[in-house]
């Protein structure tokens, strides 16, 4: 999930935010993963170190731990290097607006508390549609309501030095299937993730 990123910004003494067309054609962490294991035969002469060669030196493995609330309205990930949590846009915005709602802010302010517990230097506020409607709506709705949480997470971290990387990505990269009601309700986020313990 750790990623490097290019911003086109300029030096300001308050936070800076990156444009939603400025970045990369897709999120981090949604790179495909490798294909799933074949089986070993634990007697194969093949996995047996030629002669005089040695082991790699060993590195830890980064681990993901994925926890949801029960009405699945929230979702964190933890890995060794970052925290991202999605948020869904039905607890977060109106049917198709991005003005946040009355409980929105309560749940800004847990992730900002969270990014000051951590020292992250750089977060990234991401929005995501599900496919019903034309894409272009999708695209604009999604960088508005990314915007729109990003406007709360700046005030709760106030003038702290960090860079916020704000994106709309409207129906791509969904998380679940847009063909039912329950998928499209998952695909409809906004994801912010940040470094943990000061890696950014």
């Amino acid at each position: 999930m750790a990623t490097s990123v290019v911003l086109a910004a300029g030096v300001l003494t308050a936070a800076t935010t990156a444009s939603a067309d400025d970045g990369p054609s897709q999120p981090p962490g949604t790179a495909p993963s490798a294909s799933a294991p074949v089986k070993i035969d634990p007697k194969d002469p093949d996995l047996k170190l030629p002669e005089g060669a040695t082991l790699g030196d060993p590195k830890v493995l980064d681990i993901k731990a994925v926890i949801g609330d029960e009405g699945g309205e929230e979702r964190r990930e933890d890995t060794n290097s970052d925290v991202k949590y999605a948020l869904q846009a039905e607890v977060l915005f109106g049917k198709d607006s991005a003005k946040l709602g009355s409980g929105a802010k309560a749940r800004i302010h847990g992730v900002a508390q969270e990014i000051k517990k951590e020292g992250s230097r750089t977060v990234r506020v991401f929005g995501f549609t599900d496919n019903l409607g034309s894409a272009a709506h999708g695209d604009v709705l999604s960088k508005q309501r990314a915007r729109a949480v990003d406007d709360v997470l700046e005030r709760e971290l106030g003038d702290s030095g960090i860079t916020f990387e704000v994106r709309g990505y409207g129906e791509k990269f969904p998380i679940a299937d847009n063909a039912t009601e329950d998928g499209r309700k998952k695909n409809r986020r906004v994801e912010v993730s940040f470094p943990r313990g000061n890696q950014g």
